[in-house]
């Protein structure tokens, strides 16, 4: 059983995530109505929040966060490949309208992503946690809660496994792990179980200017709904403004560079984790596997694991209030 834990903050009451006892596996069938309910919003001053750019040891990283009014403790948020900071947007409505908080929120544009430069190299896991953990310690978070999408789920998995010291809880959105990492070490296999995302990196690698290209291209032909459609469930429904920033953000050489580092990361490091550890995916997603869930319970098993009906890679727009609730977070 879940319970929701509420504490003072300032004046406000804070709703805190809730904790899992044990790893369990839950299905939640999603009302048609609930679909991406919201665009992206790109004034970080309409939910509250404020722009800073920091300097790390990858250059300069551009944050988006809430006051912390000397509380060392935060909610950081790491987005996936195609994405910046925005694509929690949804996310952050969705808790404001149920009445739920993420406390002192964080959101990050990770070196090559959203606002912040792209560094000589691409960020390897190391390299990217070691940006999270430079951050944090200039806002002054000695302690926070992870939640991250895709590729910000691995660099969140690792942090909670090489500095269990920092991180509170991790919650893991749409991740990519087991089934992306078998798809870049055996490409063959990865064309049965996983073709959309096979055949993606493949393009990334081989045509990488060539893809930057498509994608603009169909941005101007307003195609980009043909070009997005296996990532979303219901492409037809996705707010223009989503589709603009997952064209925009499309960077093949990171993708690339990513899906790389993953494929040598042994991800029996994660038994390392204590932390509490809640994941929720897509039924849909075609970047990982239902079973993928199942794996990662078995290697961290106080994970509590949640699928979504109805739903493909990004969770937090395309079911946000279920993935509230899946993550813990209740009113």
């Amino acid at each position: 059983m879940r319970r929701s834990h509420a504490s003072g903050d300032g004046g406000r009451t804070v709703r805190r995530r809730t904790t899992p006892s044990a790893a369990s596996v839950e299905a939640v069938d999603s009302p048609d109505e609930t679909y991406a309910p919201y665009g992206l919003e790109t004034r970080p001053e309409a939910l509250g929040l404020t722009t800073r750019t920091i300097e790390t040891s990858e250059g300069r990283v551009v944050v988006r966060h809430a006051p912390l009014g000397g509380a060392r403790r935060a909610t950081i948020l790491l987005h996936g490949a195609a994405g910046s900071w925005t694509t929690w947007t949804p996310l952050l409505r969705s808790a404001d309208e149920a009445g739920t908080d993420l406390a002192r929120p964080v959101l990050i544009d990770l070196p090559g992503w959203g606002d912040s430069p792209t560094p000589p190299t691409p960020l390897d896991v190391d390299r990217a946690a070691e940006v999270v953990v430079e951050v944090a310690e200039q806002l002054g978070a000695l302690e926070f809660d992870l939640v991250g999408h895709s590729l910000g789920g691995f660099v969140a998995l690792h942090l909670a496994a090489t500095r269990p010291e920092l991180v509170t809880s991790v919650s893991l959105v749409s991740g990519t792990t087991f089934s992306a990492i078998d798809a870049v070490t055996h490409p063959w296999r990865g064309l049965v179980r996983l073709p959309a995302f096979t055949l993606l990196r493949a393009g990334f690698a081989a045509l990488p200017t060539t893809a930057v290209s498509i994608a603009r291209a169909a941005t101007r032909l307003g195609a980009v709904r043909v070009l997005a459609a296996p990532i979303f469930r219901h492409v037809g429904r996705i707010d223009p403004s989503v589709l603009a920033v997952f064209a925009d953000e499309l960077r093949p050489r990171e993708f690339s560079a990513a899906a790389l580092a993953g494929a040598t990361y042994a991800t029996s490091r994660w038994r390392a984790i204590s932390c509490d550890v809640n994941a929720v995916s897509g039924a849909d997603d075609v970047f990982a596997r239902p079973d993928d869930l199942d794996r990662l319970s078995r290697v961290i098993p106080h994970t509590r694991v949640t699928l979504l009906a109805d739903c493909g890679h990004f969770a937090h727009i395309e079911r946000p209030f279920e993935t509230l609730r899946a993550l813990g977070y209740s009113a």
